[in-house]
């Protein structure tokens, strides 16, 4: 039944979202509104979900995504001009129909089409200089950790179904999602989720800590590393506090708890890094509130969050659209689920973008960092094969 469901949707050349449920993916379509945010729109956009009172229907919803750049301005952080595709800042939708699926999605074949080789935008010399003169921002005092992107392109014509599906099947991920639009596509393993609201109770679960996979490794060997590595601990454990700060601007004091501490998530290339954040939200905090308090998500920025946007965004020459940005929905009583838009694949005017990023923190060296963006950028690239 999936497979049919999927089949008709993906060859009427209507627009559809899946994204990755509990018990399998749920599937958005027949949308009734399409909102494209901007600087101007989006308070009105994100003050319309403040009746905490009502009970909503399946649909009563808005599903989508903020680009990054949206999100700092929204927090009054200016972003440099940049290089950019003119890709939009942020678009929701208003689904009418709503279906599960279950996690058995279509078996789709490795495509025989070839596509060109992807270049990226950031060399390992260029990525040296960045690295050398951030380290010189950390002991300086003005960061204590930075998160440097970089981003792999190649022209290519896809089937974003297929890449979803084949991507889904080798690397499931908890928060992965798929935005199939008539001028554009997303498909995404994204594996953190930023904010999981019901009633007043907020979560979110930061991942910081990163481990190539190989065949002597398993879950328990990586958690022992994990607690050895001194730099990857350090990192840890400032993302964790950052995430702790965020909360507490929005939650009742003394109700932010850490529920799960320095766990590891296995996917196909790597192991991850996670804990879990828990706190009970205030009745005077709005949906707006909310976002400003808790996006762009600390673990793929740095710390502190504000100075080191600034730092970045004045380094980097080329606008990571949705990168770092979240996707995810708001419902009509201000309960939302929201992830970190990383491990993404944007396919825009027939270009295929995946961006990537590593900490610096004073333990690290440049070439380590460099390597861990490729590793993290993998699963993607070789659906390309």
């Amino acid at each position: 039944m999936t497979q049919n469901i999927l089949q008709k949707i993906n060859s009427s050349n209507k627009s559809y979202i899946i994204y990755k449920s509990k018990k399998g993916f749920d599937l958005y379509s027949e949308f009734t509104e399409k909102k494209i945010l901007s600087s101007q729109n989006i308070v009105k956009f994100l003050n319309k979900f403040n009746n905490k009172k009502i009970k909503p229907k399946k649909t009563d919803l808005y599903i989508g995504f903020f680009g990054y750049e949206l999100l700092n301005n929204l927090i009054g952080v200016k972003i440099p001009k940049q290089n950019s595709n003119n890709f939009p800042k942020g678009i929701f939708y208003k689904p009418s129909k709503i279906i599960n699926l279950n996690e058995k999605l279509i078996d789709f074949n490795k495509t025989k089409k070839k596509y060109s080789k992807f270049k990226i935008n950031i060399n390992i010399k260029t990525y040296k200089k960045i690295f050398e003169n951030f380290k010189k921002k950390i002991k300086k005092g003005e960061t204590y950790q930075i998160k440097i992107c970089t981003k792999y392109k190649n022209n290519s014509i896809i089937d974003p179904l297929e890449f979803f599906c084949r991507l889904s099947k080798s690397n499931l991920a908890p928060e992965a999602f798929l935005i199939k639009d008539k001028n554009y596509s997303i498909i995404s393993c994204s594996p953190e989720t930023l904010i999981l609201k019901k009633g007043n109770i907020i979560e979110t679960k930061p991942i910081a800590g990163t481990l190539k996979k190989n065949k002597t490794l398993n879950k328990k060997k990586a958690l022992n590393f994990f607690r050895k590595n001194i730099k990857e601990t350090k990192e840890h454990n400032m993302i964790v506090d950052m995430e702790r700060s965020d909360l507490s601007k929005i939650c009742s004091p003394g109700s932010v708890k850490i529920a799960k501490q320095k766990t590891v998530e296995e996917y196909k290339d790597l192991f991850h890094y996670v804990s879990l954040i828990r706190g009970k939200v205030k009745n005077n905090k709005s949906t707006l509130d909310i976002i400003k308090a808790m996006m762009p998500g600390g673990s793929v920025i740095g710390c502190p969050k504000i100075s080191t946007l600034n730092l970045l965004n004045n380094q980097e020459k080329e606008n990571r659209n949705i990168y770092t940005g979240s996707f995810g929905f708001i419902k009509f009583n201000g309960d939302m689920r929201f992830n970190i838009i990383i491990r993404s694949i944007l396919n825009y005017k027939n270009m295929s973008e995946i961006s990537v990023a590593s900490g610096v923190v004073v333990d690290s060296t440049a070439k380590h960092e460099f390597n861990e963006n490729y590793i993290k950028a993998k699963a993607l690239i070789d659906l390309f094969k």
